[in-house]
């Protein structure tokens, strides 16, 4: 069968969950082939073999801690020469959409990003994406090279699907661009104990209704209660109520969740561009004339400061 490769997205050997919705995409048009890079690649390999990877590639080189992005993609070049891969597949973000497009470049292929779904086509593998700001869906295969595709975390399940998992060598060369930029320190960012948000099941966001940072507790207990991670509009980051780190929208970060929770968002395209695609979406305003009613699967009419202290109890009662 065709084989498709994956690149591993791994903090120190713990896989993280957009990998493993790859790995789900990837056995729709192939036999997944696992990309390993870095320190801890090796024990990678239980985890993708539990989850559909046919081989892991294996490559714990210093380079891949110590520079940016291009060691990545002298790996994955190399890797073109150990597999004919039919796609090639990397988590949607910052960094995993600069690999791709110098992937691309380099073998010569076309590259679609922000892919939401993937399916097998009679001339290669189909691509769903979101398109101006997620008014439109497109479907879209490249007709150049193997498609190098980029997919948002969340846009598939989890499935297990034991397979071989077997671990080979990477042999790769460096290339003199791949020193060009080094990393001189790093710091870990602080934990909130919170998902990730471009990787969240479930996000509450906070908007301008919100009315200030003292308030943005409320929208947090929300948040904690479902196990969630909390977002801003790009109104609540401006005005200094939250970090610009967690500000959702078309200048901030794209999510898609199954569950999306706006709580004092009018809706405004910009803040519509980076959520549009989330599976459920609920929102609560006291305007009902707001733009955010439009797009929703739920819509409460209401004051939040009544109605997510509510919400907030009822569900903490369920669960306990």
């Amino acid at each position: 069968m065709a084989e498709v490769l994956v690149l591993v997205d791994h903090v120190d050997g713990a896989v993280r969950k957009p990998t493993l919705e790859l790995l789900t995409l990837a056995r729709r048009v192939g036999d997944p082939v696992a990309v390993a890079l870095g320190a801890g690649a090796r024990e990678t390999a239980g985890v993708l073999g539990e989850h559909g990877a046919v081989r892991v590639l294996v490559a714990e080189a210093a380079e891949f801690g110590e520079y940016l992005v291009v060691p990545k993609v002298d790996a994955l070049q190399a890797a073109f020469g150990v597999v004919a891969p039919v796609a090639v597949l990397v988590a949607s973000s910052a960094e995993g959409k600069e690999v791709a497009a110098r992937l691309a470049l380099r073998v010569g292929s076309g590259v679609i990003t922000d892919a939401t779904d993937l399916e097998a086509g009679e001339q290669g593998p189909v691509a769903t994406q979101s398109a101006f700001a997620a008014s439109f869906t497109t479907r879209s295969r490249v007709s150049r090279g193997v498609p190098v595709i980029t997919v948002k975390p969340n846009s598939a399940p989890v499935e297990p699907a034991a397979a071989a998992g077997a671990v080979e060598e990477l042999a790769v060369s460096f290339g003199d661009a791949a020193r060009g930029t080094k990393v001189t320190s790093r710091t870990p960012r602080e934990s909130t104990g919170r998902p990730e948000l471009t990787e969240a099941a479930i996000v509450v966001s906070g908007g301008r209704g919100v009315n200030g940072a003292e308030n943005f507790p409320l929208i947090e207990a929300l948040a904690d209660s479902l196990g969630a991670a909390v977002g801003a509009s790009r109104a609540a980051v401006d005005a200094g109520w939250y970090p610009h780190t967690s500000q959702v929208g078309q200048t901030g970060k794209s999510v898609s969740p199954q569950l999306y929770i706006a709580s004092g968002i009018s809706g405004a395209i910009q803040h519509r561009a980076g959520m549009q695609t989330s599976k459920t979406i609920v929102a609560i305003n006291k305007d009902a004339e707001a733009p955010i009613f439009d797009l929703v699967d739920y819509g409460v009419v209401g004051d939040l400061f009544t109605v997510v202290p509510q919400l907030t109890e009822e569900i903490n009662t369920r669960k306990g």
